[in-house]
């Protein structure tokens, strides 16, 4: 029987059933937990909606307009242009740009309200809010230009914050951060016309490039997304982690634990869920404050137990070694406990499946975002000039939730798992060569001389589609034994992490023998955990370091390096790895982006961008395939670099490969 091409099997072929793909035991006993409860899930209803449109997975739908929906046939035997007379290519390039534009502005609004917190605490109108590191406030605000020698942290956060929020707005020029990254990456996106002026301005003008009858030409489209994702991953995202730090410190590497076992049934349990660690940071003070502790112990708990969720998990983890209760994927799990009193959600990733979940049990689900509104659910709305009173309302909501717990419907699974997180592009310096010394040279040494083969940014959602969080693993568990350093954010490290992939022993465990000598050396995991999914920037700019260090390439594209997304789900992480591609980074999504309906558009995306740009698409659904298509083009790059050979021969090959 002949193979199916790609194409064929997105149409035809269905996916085994998702529950079959989950290999964390924490995750299957909270399964078990909610179909005993009649608990609905997201593996259940992935289920239900089988078969998937094929038509959607290859791009080939439009409802741009009122002449349709439109669909072009794949095959060639149905319609070929839609009503308006838009080919294929148009369709499946405009879907992309759009896509790829919302995905940017999730996070770059995210940036924005991080800058106008900044703002509204430089002011004295947020005032449980304070600099958390004033020495990276003023590294951010040279690179603005603002003076700062004599001046207090709240007149240049004011200035510094101004600056940023005149960012968004900004309609010539180019935004400030785009300085950071290689001289030769600035070059080939002035050569192309993609280095971002605004960062509002190019997410409004794809929504204009898309409408009925302006761009129709694949190109034009592509690269067009290209500078909204860009103005994204150096602009809004990058300023939403530098102000993150700004106001609540610069991460450093700190102990935690992992997992739904994290959850404790003598206390109050509440959830913080989202990516904005505004709120979160102040249900934590909240919850350590000896009112509320008192409250808790009259209601009969011990004490109260703030645990995360999602990307604001990783966002309180990194900087407060604050337990993780789960990723994306586990967060109606998380309920089906029965042990949580309060879930409190922001924006983004959040399922509105959460209240009819809730419904079996007493929690009480909080969203707290003007953005994010859901049916069935209390609002109390963050107000930032009192941040802390409502962080304690929400509190005491939880406590008298406990009080209404039934002790005997609680199934908190055993599983828990130790790591380290907390790595920036700032404190890798230390680690690597010490804080009176700071340096990549020991990385870069590491990579020249090969006992490192390469670095590999595995990021992204987990997702029933592909395989609920072991694709993750899979793919990292084969970069590290290839002797490939691995960078991870967001969803994608919680998955990892509950894998033991983030203890200093996995390196022994796991990594190829020149890795471990490495983490041997410096005292590093062989995975680093470098924050929630707005902070692939630090991943851009640790790259960055690397090529200013020299020795591995002179530009992104250059670097013996390689990113993953192999269980993607969001829009976010379609701009995420827009932007990497346009830096000059070879990407490997799990499941194809929805471009297969075109072939110059795939073609274009997985072959000719390398040309361009210097960074291209894979697609490819097996993890194992997948790191070894990384681990080809980081061989590739070493070649061309002319680096040595690698020092170690994988055990039992006898070859290096």
């Amino acid at each position: 029987m002949a193979q199916k091409t790609l194409v064929e099997e997105q149409v035809l072929i269905q996916p085994p059933q998702a529950k079959d793909r989950i290999l964390d035991e924490a995750t299957k006993r909270g399964l078990e937990r909610a179909e005993e409860v009649g608990a609905t899930n997201v593996w259940e209803r992935f289920e239900t909606m089988q078969p998937q449109c094929g038509f959607g997975k290859l791009g080939l739908c439009c409802k741009n307009c009122n002449l349709g929906p439109c669909r072009i046939d794949p095959f060639g035997i149905g319609a070929q242009r839609g009503v308006c007379g838009a080919t294929a290519d148009t369709i499946v390039a405009r879907n992309l740009a759009r896509r790829t534009t919302v995905g940017a502005a999730c996070h770059s609004d995210h940036g924005r309200h991080m800058v106008h917190t900044m703002l509204m605490m430089a002011e004295g109108e947020a005032r449980d809010y304070y600099v958390g590191d004033p020495k990276k406030l003023r590294r951010v605000a040279a690179e603005y230009g603002i003076e700062a020698d004599g001046r207090d942290d709240r007149a240049i956060a004011k200035e510094l914050a101004e600056a940023m929020l005149a960012e968004f707005g900004q309609q010539r020029g180019e935004i400030t951060f785009v300085k950071r990254a290689p001289e030769g990456q600035q070059k080939t996106w002035r050569k192309l016309g993609i280095s971002p002026r605004g960062i509002d301005l190019e997410l409004v003008e794809i929504l204009h490039r898309t409408h009925i009858g302006v761009d129709n030409e694949y190109h034009s489209l592509l690269n067009s997304a290209m500078r909204a994702a860009l103005s994204d991953g150096w602009g809004g995202s990058m300023i939403a982690t530098d102000v993150s730090d700004i106001l609540f410190g610069t991460p450093d590497p700190v102990r935690a634990v992992i997992n739904l076992g994290v959850l404790r049934e003598e206390q109050v349990n509440v959830v913080v869920h989202g990516h904005v660690p505004l709120l979160s940071e102040m249900i934590l003070a909240a919850a350590q404050s000896s009112d509320m502790i008192v409250l808790a112990k009259e209601k009969g708990a011990t004490g109260i137990n703030v645990v995360g969720m999602c990307c604001t998990a990783n966002e309180l983890l990194m900087r407060r070694g604050v337990p993780v209760a789960g990723s994306f994927i586990q967060q109606e799990l998380a309920i089906a406990t029965g042990a949580v009193d309060a879930m409190v959600v922001d924006v983004q990733c959040i399922m509105p499946s959460l209240p009819v979940v809730a419904e079996c049990f007493h929690t009480k689900v909080i969203s707290t975002d003007p953005r994010g509104h859901f049916e069935g659910v209390e609002h109390i709305e963050l107000d930032e000039s009192r941040a802390l009173e409502i962080a304690k309302e929400i509190i005491r909501l939880g406590i008298e939730a406990y009080g209404e717990r039934n002790p005997d419907r609680v199934r908190i699974p055993d599983e828990r798992m130790d790591l380290i997180a907390g790595f920036t592009t700032e404190n890798v310096f230390h680690h690597l060569g010490g804080r009176f010394r700071g340096s990549y040279r020991p990385l870069n040494d590491g990579i020249i001389a090969g006992r490192i083969r390469g670095v590999a940014g595995v990021v992204g959602c987990d997702n029933p589609k592909n395989m609920s969080g072991s694709a993750h693993v899979e793919m990292v568990k084969e970069l590290i034994k290839h002797d490939v350093l691995v960078l991870q954010t967001g969803c994608s490290a919680m998955a990892c992490a509950r894998a033991g992939l983030m203890r200093p022993e996995a390196a022994l465990e796991y990594a190829g023998q020149g890795l471990q000598e490495i983490c041997e050396t410096v005292g590093l995991p062989p995975v680093l955990h470098v924050g929630s999914c707005v902070d692939n920037s630090r991943i851009l700019t640790a790259a960055t370091e690397m090529v200013r260090e020299g020795g591995v390439g002179n530009d992104i594209s250059e670097l013996p390096a390689a990113g993953a997304a192999p269980e993607w789900m969001s829009e976010k992480a379609i701009a995420i790895g827009t932007y990497f591609v346009a830096s000059g980074v070879f990407t490997v999504f799990g499941t194809p982006l929805s471009v297969l309906g075109s072939p110059p558009v795939t073609r274009y995306l997985t072959d000719e961008l390398e040309g361009i740009v210097g960074g291209k698409w894979a697609f490819e659904s097996d993890p194992i395939k997948a790191a070894h298509l990384m681990i080809d083009h980081i061989n590739q790059k070493r070649e061309a670099l002319h680096l040595r050979p690698m020092m170690y021969t994988l055990k039992g090959t006898g070859s290096e490969e």
